[in-house]
């Protein structure tokens, strides 16, 4: 346990911290599975709309550093290259 009131402070604000964290690395994941949902019922207007959606979720995620810049930008670009190849 945190003895001084610095280390009191800090163990409170990692908790508060991380639980922002897994809420936003969970909202990433549900983004990912709703395009890849859209992608499975072959309709690839709404896989679309859904992507435009959800890359500017993954976008936002990255840039407060939550996952880093090129998972964002690998996940978004896989995304689109299933969303091109739909017939």
């Amino acid at each position: 346990m945190a003895n001084s009131a610095q280390a009191r402070k800090r163990a409170r604000q990692n908790a508060g911290q991380r639980d922002r964290n897994m809420s936003l690395r969970s909202e990433l994941r549900t983004a990912i599975k709703h395009v890849r949902k859209a992608i499975s019922s072959s309709d690839k207007t709404n896989a679309q709309t859904v992507f435009q959606a959800s890359a500017a979720t993954i976008d936002s995620i990255a840039d407060k550093g939550i996952i880093h810049k090129n998972k964002a930008a690998r996940h978004k670009s896989r995304l689109s290259a299933a969303i091109k190849t739909m017939a």
